[in-house]
């Protein structure tokens, strides 16, 4: 309904933005008739108790934004079980009296009862040991998609995952290339749940598994990062990660760096990495490149550059002969090695 921003050298330990600016704020809510307040970064605990009180409004962080955009996008058992892990992680720092129920409870029985135990004791408690059985489910889960993993290494499959920031058309690009119906939307995090599907490359005369994982942002709150480590082990494993780009968009290189980091952080910033530079049908005709293949450099070094469009299915055939071309090049390497006599007569690699 309303934005505003506040520029400060350091946020202030109360309100975050200061008393004034959160006056201003207040007003400005009050004007629109705005049911509640959402900020574009993370607010602690204290922070989000003092705001809501100040504004008699309730206030939301960036953090709680994210998760329930993911609890909306969730659909499968492990999709949801990730989100709710770190749904709770997120709750049980907020545990600092920001309710009124959070009274001591009388304890023992009769008059000279103790103190008791305090509803805030409780609360934590029971978040505790749901983090517990959550995170004992997810194991069984993680431990279907090792099996999985290993089975595609057994059978020496090369392991091709889409990376990239949310919204650049990932899942577009999955569905045109494998034909598959992963749910794709002009949305943020359209995508949750790992898909994976085979790929066969004519002109490789092979067939690869893709991957198509959940989407990067700005400031990935990192207990999201930790519930998701699962579904990123398919990126961690892969060997050539497709980068896809909005090509239409103009932060794209803000977005690329974005997306960097993150491979940095789960520890997949060596995998080789084609990039994938999407939405070339959004693009101006002046704006469009003079070449679909070229290179870019990322980190300080030349990466290949390929623009498609997933949509109308422009730059596929060339993306497709770049990727034959990597598998067949990856696999000379290995048949070069001394350590690969026993792959040399595997079939499908």
């Amino acid at each position: 309904m309303a934005r505003i921003t506040c520029k400060r050298k350091a946020p202030d330990a109360a309100l975050f933005v200061g008393s004034g600016k959160a006056d201003e704020i207040r007003a400005l809510a009050q004007m629109h008739g705005a049911v509640e307040v959402l900020f574009d970064q993370a607010l602690s605990p204290a922070q989000q108790r003092n705001l809501e009180r100040h504004m008699e409004l309730p206030v939301y962080d960036r953090t709680f934004l994210i998760l329930e955009i993911f609890a909306q996008r969730a659909r499968s058992h492990e999709g949801k079980l990730q989100v709710e892990l770190a749904r709770l992680h997120y709750l049980s720092t907020r545990l600092v009296r920001r309710w009124s129920h959070l009274e001591r409870q009388t304890g023992g029985a009769g008059v000279r009862g103790g103190p008791g135990e305090k509803q805030i004791e409780l609360d934590r408690r029971m978040i505790d040991e749901a983090i517990k059985r959550t995170k004992e489910r997810l194991t069984k889960v993680k431990r279907q998609r090792s099996t999985q993993r290993r089975q595609r290494e057994r059978r020496d499959t090369f392991n091709i995952s889409l990376v990239g920031y949310t919204n650049a058309g990932k899942s577009t690009l999955f569905n045109a290339l494998v034909k598959a119906k992963a749910y794709a939307a002009d949305q943020l995090f359209a995508t949750l749940d790992t898909t994976t599907r085979q790929l066969y490359l004519g002109e490789a005369g092979r067939t690869v598994s893709l991957s198509d994982t959940v989407g990067f942002i700005r400031d990935l709150p990192h207990g999201l990062v930790e519930a998701f480590r699962a579904t990123l082990q398919e990126a961690v494993d892969a060997d050539l990660l497709l980068h896809v780009v909005d090509a239409a968009n103009p932060h794209f290189p803000e977005q690329i760096e974005q997306v960097q980091k993150v491979l940095h952080e789960i520890g997949a910033a060596d995998i080789p990495q084609l990039l994938v530079f999407n939405k070339l049908d959004a693009l101006e005709s002046q704006q469009r490149p003079a070449a679909l293949v070229d290179t870019f450099e990322l980190d300080g070094k030349p990466v290949s550059r390929i623009f498609v469009s997933a949509r109308e299915s422009e730059g596929l055939d060339a993306l497709r002969s770049q990727l034959a071309a990597t598998l067949l090049a990856a696999h000379a390497a290995l048949n070069k090695s001394p350590e690969s006599d026993a792959h040399l007569d595997v079939p499908g690699y």
